[in-house]
């Protein structure tokens, strides 16, 4: 008997909405990442996307526990000597909160062509206000609050 393996017409893709109110960085990356990868189904193949569309809202308002607000690092890059860019928590929040929760699940997601194609499913909004409601979006509780 051979194993069966979803066909692009058999994926059914949903709309989940997380409110990051309150609720810790981390814990809200890693359910997001789990929802876009789709192992939360139990149709769940790792060389297939068939993760779901993930919507969070309020990610200005998401929790850094501990001293990371100003001792976490976000590191780039230019490729030039002495092109090294180091940016505090704290001033990635304050330029672009969206960036914050963007970095946390790009982090939990494969590094791979998948894993873009996974990312690309992901809406951060720094407010309560987006604009999917017209996907009907699934309430999904936010782990630690």
């Amino acid at each position: 008997m051979s194993t069966q393996f979803p066909s692009g017409k058999d994926i059914k893709r949903e709309w989940r909405l997380i409110d990051a109110q309150d609720a810790v960085l981390g814990r809200v990356a890693s359910q997001a990442a789990r929802l876009l990868m789709g192992k939360h189904k139990p149709s769940y193949t790792p060389f297939l996307d068939l993760g779901d569309h993930v919507v969070i809202i309020n990610a200005a308002k998401v929790r850094l526990t501990g001293k990371k607000e100003e001792q976490k690092l976000y590191r780039r890059h230019s490729g030039y000597p002495g092109g090294l860019t180091e940016t505090s928590a704290r001033d990635v929040r304050a330029k672009s909160p969206v960036r914050l929760v963007e970095y946390a699940v790009a982090g939990m997601l494969p590094k791979t062509k998948l894993g873009k194609q996974m990312f690309r499913k992901l809406k951060v909004y720094a407010g309560d206000r987006h604009k999917h409601q017209a996907q009907k979006p699934v309430q999904v509780a936010a782990a630690g609050r």
